[in-house]
């Protein structure tokens, strides 16, 4: 039985400005939602003002993607769309951390 894997992405910028924040979220929206094996797609902005001691305000972009096994994946990871998305937007980029996980829906 194949598990769900969820890749999320938090990216901080080296200008965070309004138009670079939204420059990413609208790259994120044209590259990486319509991959084969995709279940989840999200892209969006870091929710400033939630502030407990517990939140981590180091990003300003998240991205969520849900893959039916870890092949979508992997697949995804080669894929030509992701590939230009890194290379379009990498620059912008002063910090990438990615946490991936397996997960049980309810």
């Amino acid at each position: 039985m194949s598990k769900t894997l969820f890749h999320n992405v938090f990216f901080s910028l080296k200008e965070p400005t309004e138009a670079n924040i939204a420059k990413l979220v609208a790259a994120c929206h044209k590259y990486l939602p319509n991959h084969p094996g995709v279940t989840y797609y999200s892209a969006g902005t870091l929710v400033s003002e939630l502030r407990r001691e517990v939140n981590d305000l180091d990003f300003h972009v998240a991205l969520h993607v849900g893959f039916k096994d870890k092949a979508a994946h992997d697949t995804y990871q080669v894929a030509p769309d992701h590939t230009k998305f890194i290379e379009e937007c990498k620059p912008m980029w002063a910090k990438v951390r990615v946490f991936d996980s397996y997960v049980d829906g309810k």
